[in-house]
């Protein structure tokens, strides 16, 4: 009986914390909405895209790119290798929209073990402007893009993100990445941002390049083999914060298979258990799939309906992240449970993944995630050992 309780009141806490993360994350985020254009004397801006191989919506997002309501901005985009089927789109692009200072810069410098720094090395510093955006290839900016990320900065901020929220998916795995991208990870967070543990996120960052140049430019992101990782840690160790504009930006996802889901997810698992391992050992008990195993254990024991329990915590479950999704103008659809069921199918294999081996692909690229320290041991050992 003793057990019985446990796993019950087990299950209910976090249910609760479940539910409480919602509330915190919605408190931050506000529906899609349109920033005038500004006024008056505004900064310029750099906006610095690293861009590799063509996506279905490229050239949705180049155009985009092009079209946004700020007075005075450049675009730097940087490819790895002049043979990238992107440069083409690039070059035409940038043709189309002559009024828009744009270019195009091809090379690699290899600083760290991550491809997209390595490609942005070169942006940054050719950008000509105090305030520069990473931004990736696959972001669809709203004309309003620049107004929203600057709007989220304040005198105690040291970078401003926005996590990506999927969108038009083509099927139902695209719509299982869906409710990975918008109703798990950024719901957490933004719960974290309201909490004071506001951390970065590589998809849109703002910079303001003096005070990084002052602390050791784009090269210090290399200190992780996440850049996002290592601009948290920048940040807090100046004593200022990451903020989250309140409208994050769409990124649109087309068609997806379990296998790519997958090999991304087991991904930024690994990452997440490298850089910040603390903040991933509990990701076990988001979803659904714990609380819901303690609380049919607590059925069990207490004679209670199986299928009735499992209904239950399933709706206290989903109908919140529904309810979340449809406050917030994201995606939603009949399918989105069966998706978030799915989801959470797939997290405790994640998670589990995420303590075993090295090894990942990046977008083609075979690489180790190891930290710098691990890195260096390993260096240290004799071959013979």
């Amino acid at each position: 009986m003793e057990l019985t309780f446990i796993a019950a009141l087990l299950s209910s806490a976090l249910l609760l914390s479940n539910l409480a993360s919602i509330l915190l994350a919605s408190s931050r985020l506000k529906r899609p909405r349109i920033i005038p254009p500004p006024v008056g004397n505004q900064p310029p801006v750099s906006i610095v895209v690293p861009s590799r191989g063509v996506e279905p919506f490229t050239q949705e997002t180049l155009a985009r790119a092009f079209a946004l309501d700020w007075p005075r901005y450049e675009l730097v985009f940087c490819v790895a290798h002049a043979d990238d089927p992107v440069v083409k789109l690039i070059n035409r692009a940038i043709a189309l929209f002559p009024k828009t200072p744009a270019r195009l810069l091809i090379g690699d410098d290899r600083i760290s073990g991550n491809p997209k720094l390595n490609n942005c090395v070169k942006g940054w510093e050719a950008a000509r402007h105090d305030w520069v955006i990473l931004a990736d290839s696959n972001v669809l900016m709203p004309k309003d893009y620049v107004q929203h990320l600057l709007a989220a900065w304040r005198t105690d901020t040291g970078l401003v993100c926005s996590t990506p929220i999927g969108s038009r998916p083509d099927g139902f795995w695209a719509e299982v990445e869906c409710a990975f991208l918008n109703t798990l990870q950024a719901r957490w967070q933004y719960a974290g941002e309201a909490l004071g543990l506001g951390f970065a996120q590589g998809k849109s960052m703002l910079w303001n390049k003096p005070m990084l140049d002052a602390n050791g430019g784009i090269r210090a992101l290399a200190a992780e083999i996440a850049e996002d990782a290592a601009a948290t840690k920048l940040v807090n160790g100046l004593g200022l914060r990451v903020n989250l504009v309140a409208s994050p930006f769409e990124q649109p996802l087309g068609q997806r298979t379990p296998g790519e889901i997958w090999s991304r997810q087991a991904r930024w698992a690994r990452l997440r258990r490298v850089t910040f391992p603390l903040f991933f050992a509990p990701e076990i008990f988001t979803g659904a799939a714990v609380p819901l195993a303690l609380a049919l254990m607590a059925a069990a024991g207490a004679g209670f309906s199986l299928p009735a329990t499992a209904i239950a915590v399933l709706a206290v479950a989903y109908l919140p992240e529904c309810a979340l999704a449809s406050a917030k103008g994201w995606y939603l659809s009949l399918r989105m449970v069966p998706a978030m069921i799915a989801r959470d199918v797939m997290l405790p294999a994640i998670w589990a993944r995420g303590w075993l081996g090295f090894a990942v692909d990046w977008r083609g690229n075979a690489m180790t995630i190891r930290t710098k320290a691990m890195a260096a041991e390993l260096e240290e050992t004799p071959s013979g050992a």
